[in-house]
């Protein structure tokens, strides 16, 4: 049985960002901002852009960031079904290392 880890998502972001750069990949997070029209994330084109854009070696993979229970939209799902896309968890750490080493 699989223990569920505990953490904000801030908390994984930072986590799974660290490690990437420790690894040698370029990271970008795309991050909303709280505007007086509520949070918005500044981007033209398509809905549901993943969160982090990583690039290593003449790879890029597009990452979705979800808590263990967080669940994907389908436009989120779409990006990752069009790209060397994933989601990545706290549950899923040890494959987290194994793809990003």
């Amino acid at each position: 049985m699989r223990r569920v880890i505990q953490m904000s998502e801030a908390d994984w972001s930072r986590r799974v960002m660290d490690y990437a750069k420790l690894m040698g990949w370029r990271v970008v997070h795309v991050r909303p901002a709280h505007t007086e029209h509520g949070w918005r994330t500044p981007y033209e084109g398509d809905s549901g852009l993943p969160d982090l854009i990583m690039a290593r070696g003449g790879r890029t993979i597009l990452v979705e960031l979800k808590s263990d229970m967080g669940k994907l939209t389908a436009e989120q799902q779409a990006w990752l079904d069009a790209s060397d896309g994933y989601c990545f968890r706290p549950r899923d750490w040890d494959c987290v290392m194994e793809l990003l080493r």
